[in-house]
């Protein structure tokens, strides 16, 4: 069998019998397109080998891929080959020493509470797409950490007690509640009244109004926000346009995990409320702001105070 044709078969398998979500999906599709481009489509599934699978991987860095991509690779050679040897395409498995690269210690980025409530407030203050919608995502990103797929798939059946609760399904399909804060429910609500207001004037046709209807967040056409809209509305805002300091839906995330521990939450619940599988996701947080370090010196160093 060759490359392509077991490629096909291994995502198949993944969609189906696994349910991976559609941005997984994408991802290994993305590094098995990576695979056949190194190797051949056409290449014999039994005659590839732990050498091929190293030069593939020493193609990637030379190329300057970031390790996290670079063992994004491997863990989906891994998958490919694990599922060859359970179904007896391989004898062998050539992905089973295949050893993922060491992650450099980065800080997870985040904002201040500042940086925060500074990038809240410009929907408001500049004229660009949709205030109130913008605000209302800006402020739920923060107020529930959130993942902006997750966000995006939200349904206004998903709500409970007043809209400060949701049920969301992250990664592995697995339901978990978020909550929102009073502004984060403020600035919910004043888009929903918007929101009504534009879907009774669109007068959409029947299949679409009901696809705007369920849907949380949509755009001025009255079309679902996708995740790639919404990450394209936070980086217009936080652009030269709006803060100038360029960042991610994700740094949302960050900012309220960073925020929750940093205030004294237990990290298991604060694992929970993002949807980890691991406490050590979660304990990558833990980090001392630098405002935390100059509070301590101060209030400690006999000089200090």
């Amino acid at each position: 069998m060759t490359l392509e044709q077991i490629v096909e078969e291994v995502l198949e398998y993944l969609s189906s019998v696994r349910a991976y979500s559609e941005n997984t999906l994408t991802a290994y599709s993305e590094d098995y397109e990576k695979l056949k481009d190194f190797l051949g489509a056409d290449a014999e599934i039994q005659s590839i080998t732990l050498h091929d699978l190293r030069f593939c991987v020493g193609s990637l860095s030379a190329q300057k891929k970031a390790v996290a991509s670079i063992n994004r690779f491997i863990a989906s050679c891994k998958t490919l080959f694990a599922y060859c040897r359970k179904f007896q395409y391989v004898s062998i498995n050539p992905a089973l020493e295949l050893k993922s690269l060491k992650l450099p210690k980065h800080l997870p980025p985040f904002m201040t509470v500042t940086e925060v409530d500074a990038l809240c407030a410009v929907p408001q203050k500049k004229d660009l797409l949709w205030a109130a919608r913008d605000r209302a995502i800006f402020e739920m990103l923060y107020s529930s950490g959130c993942r902006v797929a997750e966000l995006a798939s939200l349904k206004l059946g998903d709500f409970s007690d007043g809209f400060s609760r949701a049920v969301v399904t992250g990664k592995g399909k697995k339901d978990r509640y978020v909550f929102f804060e009073g502004e984060a429910v403020c600035a919910l609500k004043e888009y929903l009244s918007e929101r009504s207001a534009l879907l009774l004037r669109l007068k959409k046709n029947e299949d679409k109004a009901t696809r705007a209807q369920s849907a949380l967040f949509i755009n001025q056409a009255g079309s679902p926000l996708t995740t790639r809209g919404i990450r394209w509305i936070v980086g217009r805002y936080s652009g030269v346009e709006g803060t100038n300091r360029h960042i991610s839906p994700h740094a949302f995330r960050h900012t309220f995990a960073t925020a929750m521990l940093g205030n004294g939450a237990d990290v298991r619940v604060v694992q929970e409320m993002l949807g980890h599988s691991s406490i050590s996701t979660t304990q990558r947080y833990t980090h001392v702001t630098t405002q935390q370090l100059i509070d301590v010196y101060k209030n400690s160093f006999p000089h200090g105070k």
